[in-house]
């Protein structure tokens, strides 16, 4: 079976890449490999068959690169592509296991902050009672505040960061901002979450299919240090995490143990500046074939 990958299309251009992934398209054509191009503002807008228009009727199997898509237009997604016989080798649950941390944080538990959430929807952040109860298991400790999938670290006092989570007034203080700078982008809920000091020295992000390290790259926050992680007990945590191609990023806390910062799906995790895309592509296009890539010989199904 050939691999195939679904690349984001140019808003401007649509017969071509996004050029924020032009090394992902030329590393797809060094392999070999197929590539079809997906309307990633069509998906979002709620039209998912318009936005796979572009991708050939049974056409096969394929790995998405491209950007952050919320876990139910993924879902979406799947159906469109199902529809016109094709498939995703990530599938909608696999995707929001790894992409939303209440899918993954049981299994990296020991490996991770401690973390309490609820789900939320846009513009409605609890009430300070309910927040008061949510935190009461982290204890008197500093937390941050996020999302299932991301924080507002870059306005870190006011969105991101309560010095006491014990401290009802600051945390929905801090909880009242952060959705309001959301607004409509939260995903799935609200996160609270320990903080723990690392190190300086940034993050690194390891980039994980069938549950090999394929590669070890920098944060894209902090393309210029790439810390070498220890990565044993991370491996057990993927294997057991069961997605086929995930990132995990990590940093060495101030006591010597490497943590699990996030965990993400890998078709969304961005690659930083210098990483070489080629070597990640092609340990994509040589992941085994599995028996979920194959779907009634890639026919749609039956309506």
């Amino acid at each position: 079976m050939i691999t195939r990958f679904l690349l984001c299309a140019d808003p401007l251009r649509p017969v071509r890449p996004d050029p924020a992934f032009t090394e992902d398209a030329a590393a797809v054509r060094a392999v070999g490999a197929g590539l079809a191009l997906l309307d990633h503002d069509a998906l979002l807008a709620g039209n998912a068959e318009e936005a796979v228009r572009r991708v050939p009727r049974d056409s096969g199997a394929y790995w998405y690169r491209g950007w952050m898509i919320p876990a139910l237009k993924y879902g979406e997604l799947e159906a469109a592509l199902r529809n016109r016989g094709c498939v995703l080798r990530t599938s909608a649950a696999r995707y929001r296991r790894a992409h939303e941390l209440p899918g993954w944080y049981g299994v990296f538990e020991a490996l991770t902050p401690s973390s309490v959430w609820l789900s939320a929807a846009p513009g409605e952040p609890p009430a300070p009672a309910q927040l008061a109860e949510l935190a009461a298991p982290l204890g008197s400790v500093a937390a941050i505040v996020k999302d299932y999938v991301k924080s507002r670290k870059h306005e870190w006092e006011e969105a991101c960061y309560v010095p006491d989570v014990s401290d009802p007034a600051r945390l929905s203080a801090v909880v009242r901002r952060f959705f309001a700078l959301q607004e409509d982008s939260l995903a799935g809920g609200l996160v609270v979450r320990a903080f723990e000091p690392f190190v300086r020295g940034g993050e690194a992000r390891v980039w994980w299919v069938d549950g090999e390290a394929v590669l070890v790259t920098a944060h894209p926050d902090t393309p210029h240090d790439r810390p070498a992680p220890v990565l044993d007990a991370v491996r057990t945590a993927v294997a057991a995490l069961d997605c086929r191609f995930v990132t995990t990023d990590l940093a060495l806390r101030e006591d010597g143990l490497w943590r699990v910062v996030e965990v993400g799906d890998g078709q969304v995790s961005g690659l930083p500046r210098g990483a070489d895309a080629g070597r990640l592509l092609e340990a994509l296009a040589g992941a085994r074939t599995a028996a979920s890539d194959v779907s009634d010989g890639n026919r749609p199904p039956s309506r």
